[in-house]
């Protein structure tokens, strides 16, 4: 297994554990989103970069997707801080509630491929 430098063994220890214990609405997306089933680009689920756990992360389009359940309620601030020191990284991210996931998937996914697309056309 390639080791990641940018990433401590704590925080490659944890996307392990959060890969094995995915939330019903990441289960749902990986569905949909593993086996290169969006534009041919690969996603990597509970990926660690940059000191942090990205809950989807596709490195050809620098897209990180986030699904944020209750306890992002009590945290916005520290989540827009990790999504900006990402951006100083030149990682693009899109977040969506997980309520969305299970009211509105076709959405989510259109959304995502529009980021993806988007990049795409900015290369």
């Amino acid at each position: 297994m390639r080791q990641r430098r940018d990433s401590s063994p704590e925080v490659r220890a944890q996307a392990k554990h959060l890969r094995n214990s995915a939330t019903p609405a990441e289960q749902r997306l990986w569905r949909l989103l593993r086996g290169r089933a969006v534009n041919g680009l690969k996603f990597r689920r509970q990926h660690p970069l940059h000191g942090f756990v990205l809950d989807f992360y596709c490195a050809d389009a620098r897209l990180c997707v986030e699904l944020d359940g209750g306890v992002h309620e009590g945290q916005r601030e520290r989540d827009e801080q990790r999504t900006e020191v990402l951006r100083t990284h030149g990682i693009r991210v899109i977040r969506f509630p997980n309520e969305q996931v299970f009211h509105d998937l076709p959405g989510v996914l259109n959304q995502i491929t529009r980021a993806v697309t988007d990049d795409a056309l900015d290369s």
